[in-house]
């Protein structure tokens, strides 16, 4: 199971979290609603290729990645969209779509959205359509040492 992986990596490190059941949910905005969390405290993760190095980008459930920005903000040459039969085996245990944000759990870099820095606290899936997990942002950064750039813009 997923979330004992992630469970047991944050309680090694002392950090406090609550775990949110929900309703099966497939898209971001969705599982917000199903969760009764506000779009922007939600964190997608959205598999990017970078000169063909799989990524995480990790942004507030009612932004889109702006592949230009996100271009401009690495220096990447080719930045694309990777597909899901691409990176459906790197996260062992996981539902395809739910993995959790935790690139350094997987040999996989980061990249926060700098409008997701700002809160206080996120959320994000946890290896199922039905769990999410809320920690304290200080607490991700700190453990997963993103990179915070400039490559979203709000959904609209």
């Amino acid at each position: 199971m997923p979330l004992t992986k992630l469970r047991d990596f944050l309680d090694e490190n002392n950090i406090k979290y609550v775990i949110i059941s929900h309703s099966p949910a497939y898209t971001a905005q969705g599982i917000a609603a199903s969760a009764h969390i506000p779009g922007k405290e939600l964190a997608k993760t959205v598999m990017v290729k970078l000169d063909g190095k799989m990524a995480m980008a990790v942004l507030p459930a009612s932004y889109k990645v702006d592949f230009d920005l996100l271009k401009a903000a690495t220096g990447a040459t080719a930045v694309e969209l990777a597909r899901e039969e691409e990176f459906a085996d790197a996260f062992p245990g996981c539902e395809v779509g739910a993995m959790p944000p935790f690139g350094n759990l997987y040999g996989m870099d980061v990249l926060v959205s700098e409008s997701l820095a700002d809160d206080e606290e996120i959320a994000f899936s946890a290896g199922s359509h039905t769990e999410l997990l809320r920690l304290a942002y200080a607490d991700f950064a700190r453990l997963v040492a993103p990179k915070v750039l400039r490559f979203s813009s709000p959904r609209g």
